[in-house]
């Protein structure tokens, strides 16, 4: 019998995003399982949306669940627009779109939002939150490949003020940048950090990390960690683990 989560445990699990990177709902929705109990966040990205379609996002919040539907819409105003308007009749309560596609583009999903709800106000306003530089991407990479100068944090700082400005709630950054959004965009401003790594893990494809702890601690409202829990002997347990490393931090 599965011990019961303290208040604590389930308040600290509402930051938790458990990436759920699978090649169909099956699969899925055995690790789902094995996470029960949990009340934490459901990251459904490219693979799994892409294989499963809209019925996967309906399902999960059948099972309880909030959902993160990390799609990363970086296209026409009007195309994103419509784009952030079906994503929210789905019930997704977090999306995401490319700060790099600029302030209308930004402006245009939250409309689309808006516009859901104003055809069925039983829907709520989801998170909208703009990704600044993928966790992946050095400064090398975004210097010499993708051809922006400077300085990883001023680029995503500056992306971030540019979200803001466009009436989004937050971004998505590594956790190395927290404190510096926080300076920038004030506490209230959300940010959902990928590329957390407990300590002692592999990074993966990752380049820009941190542990549990060190993540919150500098400011990040949700944690994205997907492989450090699913392709754990004990998903459970290790979801456990780092929602005590958090609640410590």
């Amino acid at each position: 019998m599965r011990q019961e989560l303290s208040s604590e445990q389930k308040r600290m699990a509402k930051r938790l995003m458990i990436a759920l990177d699978y090649p169909d709902a099956e699969q899925a929705s055995l690790m789902i399982d094995k996470l029960e109990g949990i009340p934490c966040y459901m990251k459904v990205g490219m693979q799994l949306f892409y294989a499963a379609g809209p019925e996967l996002i309906k399902d999960l919040k059948r099972r309880g669940y909030s959902v993160f539907v990390d799609l990363k819409m970086h296209d026409i105003p009007n195309t994103v627009k419509g784009g952030a308007e079906s994503l929210t009749q789905l019930g997704a309560d977090m999306f995401n779109v490319h700060a790099s596609g600029g302030s209308a583009m930004m402006e245009a999903a939250r409309a689309g939002a808006v516009a859901a709800i104003s055809i069925n106000p039983s829907l709520s306003m989801p998170l909208i939150i703009a990704v600044t530089q993928l966790t992946s991407t050095s400064q090398e990479v975004m210097n010499n490949e993708i051809g922006i100068s400077g300085k990883v944090t001023d680029t995503v700082v500056r992306y971030a003020k540019l979200a803001a400005e466009a009436g989004l709630d937050g971004v998505v950054a590594s956790p190395q940048e927290s404190a510096a959004i926080t300076e920038a965009c004030g506490p209230a401003f959300c940010i959902v950090t990928p590329g957390i790594r407990p300590a002692g893990s592999s990074m993966d494809d990752q380049s820009r990390t941190m542990t549990p702890g060190q993540a919150i601690q500098q400011g990040s409202h949700y944690l994205v960690i997907g492989r450090p829990i699913t392709a754990s002997a004990d998903p459970r347990q290790s979801a456990l683990n780092i929602i005590e490393e958090m609640i410590q931090a």
